[in-house]
This record gives structure tokens, C-alpha cells and sequence, in this order.
């Protein structure tokens, strides 16, 4: 699976393009509908997966089929396959109550949105979110292997294992709120 990131809108949102062959899936397409389509180019797109419902994740969704659209309101956290592409759901509450990261398994590579950022997790001061929902979704994401790749909602990539050297310090934080 080949995997191109184009930072967009005045928040640079990571916007995610995975590609099989002549298929795509868009993850969180969040403004700036022409920068995406390059990456789409003549593929066909078969999913458009939202982490959460917020403004700088889904300004562009305008531009694609409601029909390919997936997020909170109509995933489980379960495993699903979509043409090509096989993922589970992982549901990660915490920056916002309908956050939902992304793992792709074969390819060891997951997608958390503004849950989880290199050296830091989503902010939980924000209207739904809350501390109680990131301990509990921090304390799930650890039990995943330590050398999946981590790409966030933004900035830079990372790994589990080097988030799991600060995620215990993040619990400790949270726990004492």
C-alpha cells in the first residue's frame, strides 16, 4: 500500500491518500479539494474515512460520494475490508467523543487523527472531549505492536513504542485532573 500525505487548510490537517493499484482510500480530506485530487489522480476512490467530525478533518467532503463516506455514525470497532484494503476500527475517545483511528495491520500503519500526535496526544478542553475517554483510549492503543507507524491528524509521524514512553506519563497527567 503506498501512502501520500498533503497537509491542508489553515490548520494543515494531514490528509492521507492510500493506494492499491488503481484504488484509493482518502482519509480525512479536510480542505482543499484540488491538492487531494492530484493525489487521487484516476483512481477510484472506495472510501473516504473520517478520524472525527472536525471543521480542519472534513472541509472538502463536499467533493466526494456520500456512498463512500465512513465515520463514527456508521462504523463499529471491528475489522472491516474494503475493496483491496483491509483495517479495524479502533474507537478513541478523548480529543472528541467520535474520534475514530484507523489500523491497517499488513502494513502496520495506523491513522489517530487528533488522538494521538508524535510527543504529544489531542487536546481534551474542547467541547466533547474529555480526560476519562483519552486514559481509556491511551490505555488500548498501547497494547498494539510497538513498530506500527503512527500518522496523526498533524505534524510528523511516529511509532508506538516511542509513544509509549510518554504515554504513561500523559495517564499519570490525565489521572490527577
Amino acid at each position: 500500500m503506498k501512502i501520500d500525505k498533503v497537509k491542508v487548510g489553515q490548520l494543515r490537517c494531514n490528509c492521507y491518500v492510500l493506494s492499491i493499484d488503481d484504488e484509493c482510500i482518502v482519509i480525512d480530506p479536510g480542505a482543499e479539494y484540488d491538492k487531494i485530487k492530484q493525489l487521487i489522480g484516476d483512481k477510484k476512490v472506495v472510501a473516504v474515512l473520517i478520524t472525527h467530525n472536525h471543521f480542519d478533518h472534513v472541509g472538502a467532503l463536499d467533493n466526494f460520494d456520500v456512498r463512500y463516506i465512513y465515520d463514527f455514525s456508521n462504523l463499529e470497532e471491528k475489522e472491516y475490508e474494503f475493496s483491496k484494503f483491509q483495517f479495524e476500527v479502533i474507537k478513541t475517545p478523548g480529543h472528541s467523543s467520535d474520534l475514530l483511528t484507523y489500523y491497517f495491520k499488513n502494513d502496520k500503519v495506523m491513522f489517530t487523527g487528533d488522538f494521538l500526535f508524535r510527543d504529544c496526544i489531542g487536546r481534551t478542553d474542547l467541547f466533547s472531549s474529555s480526560n476519562e475517554d483519552m486514559i481509556s483510549s491511551l490505555n488500548k492503543i498501547i497494547t498494539y505492536p510497538d513498530d506500527v507507524i503512527i500518522y496523526p491528524g498533524h505534524g510528523d509521524n511516529s511509532i508506538i513504542r516511542h509513544e509509549k514512553e510518554n504515554i504513561c506519563e500523559y495517564l499519570q497527567f490525565l489521572s490527577n485532573k
